[in-house]
């Protein structure tokens, strides 16, 4: 009877070992997929993470998917409070006259003056209170880490705002990385070195590009061989960052197990807008992004790594981009023969928040608060639009998936 007894137990101890370890999260298993995130000022991002919310006032089907990929369930956030929002956003500049505060400041009669800040004062801490609302709604994934570089915000930890330009600030490693989890198994790291103002042509230059050639005027300057030694900084950069990561890799990642290892699963490019305006930068892109790429497969020893080319979209409009030659440099990067199922490009343009630059449109400046709640830059930055951003993150992710995919 207890040897029936023993084998009984021993029998439900098994079933209930092989049910945990069904039930066990994929993202606890296999190895550590690391993505690479590089490029200048849009990837470092400036999108004040708040007007993510923006999404809300979208009936697109896809838009609708993204609020719930990138927002809590129990958010602080609905379309109808951000109809308040902009409501109230348009009452404080009616009553202030803007960023200016110029009505407020034309007002001579000091009782009238301080009766009407008095009344504008609770208006503008609903405002920020909003804004502090929206971003707490925000998802913190528990699976995806980051190690990010966005010129001088350098932070690691769980993937959430605040990995842009500042601790506000999105770009697009924040909506890539909840997307791309949705996609593949296992524990996620994303390695994001990014700098504003920077060219591939000069500073990101790989070192199968050859030379940096000085125009005459550098040729001329008592700076001109510190002039050659920086050509490719940011490329040694990069490399420097990403490879620190790599070697301290349960430093970044608490679910990293070395028995199973890691890849370079792959690579995200999103830059172009400082090589537009010299015609030898500008001519040399397409060659500059091909060696980019081969050059970084190298020093990886990913000879296929799928690698994702975003365009430049700033001129919002396909017909506009189309005429932009690093635009044009960039989709033909990434369709030469020997990149072939590998690379792709992604339109930026696509995912440009029009909604938002109408208000921008309008005059920011006297609208700014309105302004405050749907964007938070120039449209060299797509207008520091979180909805563009997560648009783009999710768009990036699909096109990463696909190359995956296709391995």
């Amino acid at each position: 009877m207890l040897q029936r007894f023993k084998l009984l137990f021993s029998v439900q101890l098994l079933s209930i070992a092989l049910f945990l370890t069904a039930a066990a999260p994929a993202s606890a298993k296999g190895k550590l997929k690391v993505f690479i995130l590089a490029g200048q000022s849009n990837m470092v991002g400036h999108a004040n993470a708040h007007t993510a919310a923006t999404l809300f006032q979208s009936t697109d089907a896809r838009d609708k998917a993204l609020i719930d990929l990138v927002f809590k369930k129990d958010r602080k956030i609905s379309q109808k409070i951000l109809d308040e929002q902009i409501a109230r956003a348009k009452i404080i500049d009616d009553l202030s006259g803007g960023i200016s505060n110029s009505k407020v400041k034309a007002i001579t009669d000091a009782a009238e003056k301080q009766a009407l800040e008095a009344k504008i004062k609770p208006l503008k801490n609903a405002h920020e209170a909003y804004k502090q609302g929206v971003f707490d709604s925000l998802k913190v994934s528990d699976r995806v880490y980051i190690n990010s570089i966005a010129d001088r915000n350098r932070k690691a930890g769980k993937l959430g705002p605040g990995y842009g330009g500042s601790n506000k600030k999105i770009g697009p490693e924040y909506a890539f990385g909840l997307s791309i989890a949705e996609k593949v198994d296992g524990p996620i790291l994303l390695i994001k070195t990014s700098w504003g103002g920077k060219s591939i042509n000069y500073n990101f230059r790989p070192p199968s590009a050859g030379p940096y050639q000085l125009d005459e005027k550098q040729k001329a300057s008592d700076k001109a061989e510190e002039i050659k030694q920086n050509a490719g900084l940011n490329w040694r950069l990069m490399n420097e960052a990403v490879r620190n990561v790599l070697d301290n890799l349960k430093d970044n990642h608490p679910d990293y197990d070395p028995a199973a290892g890691y890849e370079v699963a792959g690579f995200v490019w999103f830059q172009g807008f400082n090589d537009q305006f010299s015609p030898a930068f500008r001519d040399n892109y397409k060659d500059n992004m091909i060696a980019f790429i081969k050059d970084i497969r190298k020093e990886y020893k990913t000879p296929n790594m799928p690698f994702v080319i975003g365009v430049l979209g700033t001129p919002m409009t396909k017909e506009k981009v189309d005429q932009n030659a690093v635009s044009v440099a960039q989709r033909e990067a990434a369709k030469a023969p020997e990149f072939k199922g590998n690379v792709v490009s992604v339109e930026s343009y696509k995912d440009y928040a029009l909604d938002t630059y109408e208000v921008f449109k309008s005059g920011w400046a006297p609208h700014y608060h309105h302004w405050d709640t749907v964007g938070s830059d120039r449209p060299y930055h797509y207008l520091g639009s979180g909805t563009f951003f997560v648009r783009l993150g999710d768009s990036f992710a699909n096109a990463m998936a696909k190359l995956i995919a296709n391995q």
